[in-house]
Order: C-alpha cells, then sequence, then structure tokens
C-alpha cells in the first residue's frame, strides 16, 4: 500500500533583512579593496607604481609594434565601449522604465545611479590627480586625471544595471546568458584597451571596475531592500489523486 501523497511545502520566503545583509557583505567586499587602492594610488606607493610602469611599459610595446590591433582599439574604446555609448543605452533604458507608470521610481533610481558614476569618477580625478602616462611615440591620448578610468567605471555601471534590469523583469535564459556575455567582454574589453593605447596605468583600470561594481551593488542593495524586488510567484507541484 503506498503511503498517501502529500505536497511538498512551499520554499520559504527569504527574510528582507537575510537578503540585506548579504547585499552588505557584497559592497563591503567592494569597497574594502576599491578604498585600499585608492589610498595606495594617492601615496605612490612604490611597489604599485612600480608594477603599473612595467605593465604599462610592456603593452605600449606592444601597441607600437601592432597598429593595426591598435587601431581596432581605437575603434572600440571610442565608438563602441565609449562613455557616452553607454549612457546613451542607459538613458534609452530609463526612457523604457518611464513610459511604465509602475517603473518611474525605478528609472529615476537607474539615471540617478549612472549620474553618480559620472560625479564619482570626476571628484576622484581631481582629488587624486594621478598624472597619466607618457611615451615619447603615444598612440592615442586623453584628458583629465588618470585614476579612476572613467571608461573602466562607466561600462561597469551600465553594463551592470542593464544586467539588474533584465533580471528584475525576467529575461529568458538565453537572452540573460547573451547579456551577461556581452557585459562582460564589454567591461573587460575596455579596460584592456585602455591599457594597450597608453592612456592609462593598469591600476586606473582595476580601480574603475571595483568602483563601478560597488556603486551599482549600493543602488541595487538599497532599492531592493527598501522597494523589494518584483513578486515571482512560488511554484507549487499539482496535487496527485
Amino acid at each position: 500500500m503506498h503511503p498517501p501523497h502529500v505536497d511538498a511545502p512551499p520554499d520559504a520566503p527569504v527574510s528582507p533583512w537575510a537578503t540585506a545583509r548579504r547585499g552588505a557583505v557584497v559592497c563591503a567586499a567592494l569597497a574594502v579593496p576599491a578604498v585600499l587602492l585608492t589610498a595606495l594610488v594617492a601615496s605612490s606607493w612604490h611597489p604599485l607604481v612600480s608594477a603599473d610602469g612595467d605593465l604599462a611599459r610592456a603593452a605600449h610595446r606592444r601597441a607600437v609594434g601592432h597598429p593595426g590591433l591598435t587601431h581596432a582599439c581605437r575603434i572600440l574604446t571610442d565608438w563602441v565601449w565609449d562613455p557616452t555609448t553607454m549612457r546613451l543605452l542607459c538613458a534609452a533604458a530609463v526612457v523604457w522604465l518611464a513610459r511604465r507608470r509602475s517603473a518611474r521610481l525605478l528609472a529615476l533610481w537607474v539615471a540617478a545611479t549612472c549620474a553618480l558614476g559620472t560625479l564619482l569618477q570626476q571628484s576622484l580625478k581631481a582629488l587624486v590627480g594621478r598624472p597619466r602616462p607618457v611615451w615619447p611615440d603615444p598612440v592615442d591620448s586623453a584628458h583629465y586625471a588618470a585614476f579612476p578610468s572613467g571608461h573602466a567605471l562607466t561600462a561597469t555601471v551600465v553594463c551592470g544595471l542593464l544586467l539588474w534590469l533584465l533580471r528584475r523583469y525576467g529575461a529568458g535564459r538565453v537572452l540573460w546568458r547573451t547579456a551577461v556575455a556581452v557585459a562582460v567582454v564589454s567591461v573587460v574589453g575596455v579596460g584592456l584597451t585602455r591599457v594597450w593605447l597608453g592612456v592609462h596605468w593598469p591600476t586606473d583600470v582595476v580601480g574603475g571596475w571595483l568602483l563601478g561594481a560597488l556603486l551599482v551593488a549600493l543602488a541595487v542593495v538599497t532599492y531592493e531592500h527598501r522597494y523589494g524586488a518584483p513578486h515571482v510567484p512560488a511554484h507549487r507541484p499539482e496535487r496527485q489523486p
């Protein structure tokens, strides 16, 4: 005789405070290296400066010796992964959200986060005042101070925000995996092109990545904790006769 069928209990809801704690851990894990790296760069810590110089010189020699690849990097960094292009993508997402009555606060949140990223990078550039690499045979040029890389920070912020929106609105598996791949290639790629073109030290790029990821994490954790994640109905198995 078979025992009577008992429905599996639904998944226990995740406590908002547990989610907030996990978010705080992620933010702290990003904030500690970001602050430490900024302090080391600002103090011109010799081992860091020396390692930066060695890597930058090696990349520049290869950039000079491979003009075709260098030209491709300039196209990517100036047009595809440029901060203006990234901000336009973010603006398109904001407009799409603003057209949905229930998502106007989220649209404002995304726009404010992107704007805060620009303010953060410009403020740190002014405060740290790190000079950019100087070469006798430059393959590209850039303006303002070096740390952090605005390209790397902006790409990280925009790609992170767009991935968050896709997750909130239930992107399908194929779309999600494609978006993650494009985001990773874009964020990593823009950082590598900046070093390859000799306009940033490697730690400028790493700082941009860390600060951008920290800003996205803070924005996501704060919004989700305050306003909540979208409701996803729990799956309940059908009762068997």
